[in-house]
């Protein structure tokens, strides 16, 4: 059983490094057509669109201030998870981010929005990995 334990408690914060970053490198290849094969300038501006809609609340000059933003955060969470570097911090900037893209989404959207999505239980697990890293 304390094998077993050990195991667990080395690979799930690897495990939750790895998934948080998938996910935030996924959503950038994504805005610049990279998982559709050809990159494309076109595909943000689609993204600029959707971040107005998250941030309805704001100024539309603001926009693509917060999706260039947004872009080089996640890229920037997404190689320090998944390169292991500095992961309190990593996962400390990850809980934050989430959080504050799930809080745009429910003021904007709906609260339905940003639970469909997992958003908070996504900044939830970066939390707890920020918590269990060393300092």
């Amino acid at each position: 059983m304390a094998a077993s334990k050990d195991w667990l408690d080395t690979w799930a914060p690897r495990y939750t490094r790895l998934a948080l970053a998938a996910a935030f490198l996924s959503a950038v290849a994504s805005r610049f057509g990279l998982w559709q094969g050809h990159v494309s300038m076109a595909r943000f501006h689609e993204f600029i669109a959707y971040t107005g809609e998250v941030n309805a609340f704001l100024p539309a000059r603001t926009w693509p201030f917060l999706a260039w933003g947004a872009t080089l955060a996640e890229t920037s969470c997404g190689l320090a998870l998944v390169s292991g570097f500095k992961p309190r911090l990593a996962g400390f900037a990850s809980a934050g981010l989430l959080f504050l893209f799930g809080m745009a989404m429910a003021i904007s959207q709906g609260i339905k929005s940003p639970l469909d999505y997992s958003v908070f239980s996504a900044s939830a697990a970066a939390l707890l990995l920020a918590l269990r890293s060393p300092r």
